[in-house]
């Protein structure tokens, strides 16, 4: 796999929503290099993000949402990670499992279906209807305690 160049440019020139964009010491930015494995450079609303092609995609769409999430809200490191789970970045980060056992599992509610929206959260909720025993840890926010409710609530 080799790696590609894209260039960006955000607009409007907004220095502001910039700053409030890369965080102190572009903090924001490097978390997003750390997750995708990118590197990212800018100057002004110019910004240059090396690295494998779906990750280039991925982190050109997360910068656009979080510049304009940027012009309206301060921007933190907990809304950068829940936007890059929307974009069921883990799928693109980490290749497909060739065998089978990630099959989907659906969970009915009165309110419709859910289902786990990246890879962890699926061997998550294969985990709870498998063992009757689970421990679920990580950040805040990324579902763990939602989703082991709708499973007791399914169960129940």
């Amino acid at each position: 796999m080799s790696r590609e160049t894209l260039q960006l440019t955000l607009d409007p020139v907004d220095n502001q929503r910039l700053a409030n964009l890369c965080g102190q010491f572009n903090a924001h930015l490097q978390q997003i290099e750390r997750r995708l494995n990118v590197e990212i450079a800018n100057r002004g609303n110019q910004f240059k993000i090396t690295g494998l092609v779906q990750a280039i995609k991925a982190t050109e769409a997360i910068l656009q949402m979080l510049f304009n999430d940027a012009a309206s809200e301060e921007i933190t490191p907990e809304q950068i990670h829940l936007s890059m789970q929307k974009a069921n970045i883990e799928d693109i980060v980490q290749p497909a499992p060739v065998d089978d056992s990630q099959a989907e599992v659906f969970i009915k509610t009165k309110r419709g279906v859910l289902k786990g929206r990246g890879s962890n959260q699926r061997a998550y909720l294969q985990k709870i209807l498998a063992h009757d025993i689970n421990f679920g840890v990580g950040p805040a926010g990324t579902g763990k305690t939602y989703l082991a409710v709708a499973c007791a609530v399914e169960a129940l």
